[in-house]
């Protein structure tokens, strides 16, 4: 079962660097393609914080070191928790290989450059989603498998 965490987790990270590599080459800094104006275009961004650019502004100078460290500590766990599933394949595997290839996707830009490029942009009128890419809608996919998961065990314990 590994062959499958390992194609999505490689599946995650190559569009990752595909797509944030070609908005680099194509769409200068802080520049815009409509896409679907009034509510999608693409926007290259280079945010130094976290998801949805949580702590963008702090100064710390150890701000870069602990979000490396967070994303590294995240990887251990997620790579544990594969390690101990390695003969499943299901909604939960599935979800925490969309979480590793993410946070891979993402650690390797805060490695290289000290910050995410992110380009998804989503907006309606005046409402404005935080830009992303597509390591963030990696993890936050798994993430929402991992809940649904969660939820969905709570309701058939509860139901039993």
């Amino acid at each position: 079962m590994r062959k499958y965490y390992l194609l999505i987790i490689a599946g995650v990270l190559i569009l990752d660097r595909l797509t944030k590599w070609m908005v680099i080459q194509k769409i200068p800094l802080y520049s815009s393609v409509d896409v679907i104006p009034g509510f999608f275009r693409l926007t290259h961004l280079q945010n130094p914080g976290a998801a949805f650019s949580l702590f963008a502004e702090s100064p710390s100078p150890f701000k870069t070191t602990i979000l490396v460290a967070v994303s590294v500590a995240a990887l251990v766990i997620v790579a544990r928790l594969l390690w101990l599933r390695r003969n499943d394949f299901n909604r939960t595997t599935l979800a925490l290989a969309l979480i590793m290839g993410g946070a891979t996707g993402n650690l390797w830009d805060r490695l290289a450059d000290g910050r995410v490029t992110d380009f998804l942009d989503f907006y309606l009128g005046a409402h404005h989603w935080p830009p992303f890419n597509v390591a963030d809608s990696a993890i936050v996919v798994g993430a929402l498998l991992l809940l649904s998961r969660t939820l969905h065990g709570a309701r058939t314990r509860a139901a039993e």
